[in-house]
C-alpha cells in the first residue's frame, strides 16, 4: 500500500501543480513538502482538503472495481494481447486512478513501465522510471519486484544487457519475500536465461532455461516451453554440442507447429539458420532464412533480422548480386521501424552496403567511429568479434597491415572477455 503522501506527490506531479498551487489555502508550502516526503503525518481534515483539490475521491468505494480492473490490465500486459486491447483498458483504469485513492496505485504506475515498452514508447518507460525512481527507496517487496522486472525489460529493449542482469537478479533475489504465482517466477528465470545468453554466459543461460521450462512445462504452456527450447538450442550450438542444438530447434518447431505459432516458428528457423551458418553451411543456413522471410505474417522486426543475416550470409558466399537484392528490401524496411531498437541490423546493412558499393571509406567510418564503439558499450563482445574480423580482413585485402593487426588484437582481446566471463 502506499503511504498517503507519496500518493498526493505522485497525483500532483501527475496534474502538473506546483507545492505551492496545491498547498495554497491549505497548508503552509513547507509543511506539504513534510507530508509528500513523509517527515509528517497529517490530519484526516487536511487529506481530505487537499485530496478534494487534486479532485480525488477518498472513500475507496470503487476500490474492488479498480482492483478488477487492475488484474485484468497486468494480465494483458503479461501475455501477448492486441495492443489496442491494452490501450483501451489502460485509458478506463487511467480514468479511475485520477480520481480515486487506491491501494493499487503504485503497483499501476511501475506497471507502465511495462506498459510503455509494449506499445513502443520507449522514452516514455524512461520518464516514468524517472518520476517513480524518488520514492523507490519506499517501495514494499512486492513493488521492488516489478519495479526491477521492468527496470530490466526497458535495458533489454534498450540492449544494454548488463543493466537488464542487475535488474533482473535483483527481482530473483526478492522471490522468497513475495507471494508470486509461479509463472511470474518462471518468467523471471526465462528471461535470465534470454540475458545470460545475449551475454554470453552460456552455462548460466542453460541452468535458467532449464528452471524456467521445468514450470512451464507443468503448466503446459507449450509456446514458452518452445522460446526455452530456442534459448536451449543458442546455447548447445556456442559450445559446438550441434547436435543437441538441432534437437532443441526441432522440439521448438514441433511446439511451434503444434500451436500454429508462427512467431515461433520464425524465431527457430532464424536461430537455425545462425547455427548452419556457423557450421560453414551457407546453402543450408539460406534456406531456413527463406523459410523466415517468405512467410507473410514475419513482424516488420523479425523480418528486419532475418534480412541483415541473409545479406551477410550472401556476401559471405560470394552470392554479391542477391546480397544487393536483400539490402534493397531491407532498406524500404528500415524506413518503417525505429533504429534506435534495431540499431545492430541497421549497421549491419549498412556495413554491407558500403562494401558491396566499394564505399571504402563510408566502411570504414562506420565501422570504427559507431557500430565498434557501440558493441564495446554495450559488452557485445561476440559480435565484435565478428565485425573486427571483417574489419582487420578489409584492412588486410587495402595492405594496411599495422591497421590490420590492430584489429585482429581486439578480436583476441574480445575472445578473452568472453573467457572470463
Amino acid at each position: 500500500m502506499i503511504e498517503i503522501g507519496s500518493f498526493i506527490k505522485l497525483q500532483r506531479t501527475k496534474k502538473g501543480m506546483t507545492l505551492g498551487e496545491l498547498a495554497d489555502g491549505i497548508v503552509s508550502v513547507s509543511y506539504l513538502s513534510k507530508i509528500e516526503n513523509l517527515k509528517t503525518q497529517a490530519s484526516p481534515e487536511i487529506i481530505q482538503l487537499l485530496c478534494n483539490k487534486l479532485g480525488i475521491n477518498v472513500d475507496k468505494s470503487k476500490e474492488p472495481i479498480i482492483k478488477e480492473k487492475c488484474d485484468q490490465w497486468f494480465s494483458m500486459l503479461f501475455e501477448v494481447n492486441d495492443k489496442e486491447d491494452i490501450i483501451v483498458t489502460y485509458k478506463e483504469l487511467q480514468e479511475l486512478m485520477d480520481t480515486n485513492i487506491s491501494d493499487y496505485i503504485l503497483l499501476f504506475e511501475i506497471h507502465k513501465i511495462r506498459y510503455y515498452l509494449l506499445i513502443g514508447e520507449t522514452s516514455q518507460a524512461y520518464n516514468k522510471m524517472e518520476e517513480l525512481n524518488e520514492m523507490s527507496d519506499d517501495f514494499d517487496n512486492i513493488h521492488k519486484f516489478y519495479w526491477f522486472k521492468y527496470r530490466g525489460n526497458y535495458y533489454s529493449v534498450k540492449e544494454d544487457y548488463s543493466n537488464a542482469l542487475e535488474m533482473y537478479n535483483q527481482a530473483e533475489t526478492l522471490f522468497k519475500f513475495t507471494n508470486l504465482e509461479e509463472h511470474e517466477i518462471a518468467d523471471v528465470y526465462y528471461l535470465l536465461a534470454v540475458t545470460h545468453s545475449k551475454l554470453r554466459n552460456t552455462l548460466e543461460s542453460i541452468d535458467f532455461a532449464n528452471k524456467a521450462l521445468e514450470v512451464y512445462m507443468k503448466q503446459y504452456n507449450f509456446v514458452r516451453c518452445a522460446q526455452c527450447h530456442n534459448i536451449l538450442g543458442i546455447s548447445y550450438r556456442r559450445i559446438r554440442m550441434y547436435e543437441k542444438a538441432i534437437k532443441n530447434y526441432n522440439l521448438a518447431l514441433h511446439l511451434g507447429e503444434l500451436n500454429n505459432n508462427k512467431a515461433i516458428i520464425q524465431l527457430t528457423n532464424q536461430n537455425l539458420g545462425h547455427l548452419y551458418s556457423v557450421k560453414g553451411d551457407s546453402e543450408e543456413a539460406i534456406k531456413h532464412y527463406l523459410e523466415v522471410l517468405n512467410d507473410s505474417e514475419v513482424s516488420p522486426s523479425s523480418r528486419l533480422t532475418t534480412l541483415a543475416s541473409s545479406v551477410s550470409e550472401y556476401y559471405q558466399a560470394g552470392r554479391y548480386e542477391e546480397a544487393k537484392e536483400t539490402i534493397h528490401i531491407a532498406f524500404e524496411l528500415m524506413k518503417e521501424l525505429k533504429e534506435e531498437t534495431h540499431r545492430l541490423s541497421h549497421y549491419t546493412i549498412h556495413i554491407y552496403h558500403h562494401l558491396l558499393n566499394e564505399e571504402w571509406g563510408k566502411f570504414e567510418n562506420v565501422m570504427v567511429n559507431e557500430l565498434l564503439p557501440y558493441l564495446k558499450k554495450t559488452k557485445d563482445y561476440a559480435n565484435i568479434i565478428i565485425f573486427s574480423s571483417l574489419l582487420a580482413d578489409f584492412f588486410e585485402k587495402q595492405e594496411r597491415y599495422k591497421d590490420a593487426a590492430k584489429y585482429y588484437k581486439v578480436v583476441n582481446l574480445a575472445y578473452r572477455q568472453i573467457a572470463n566471463i
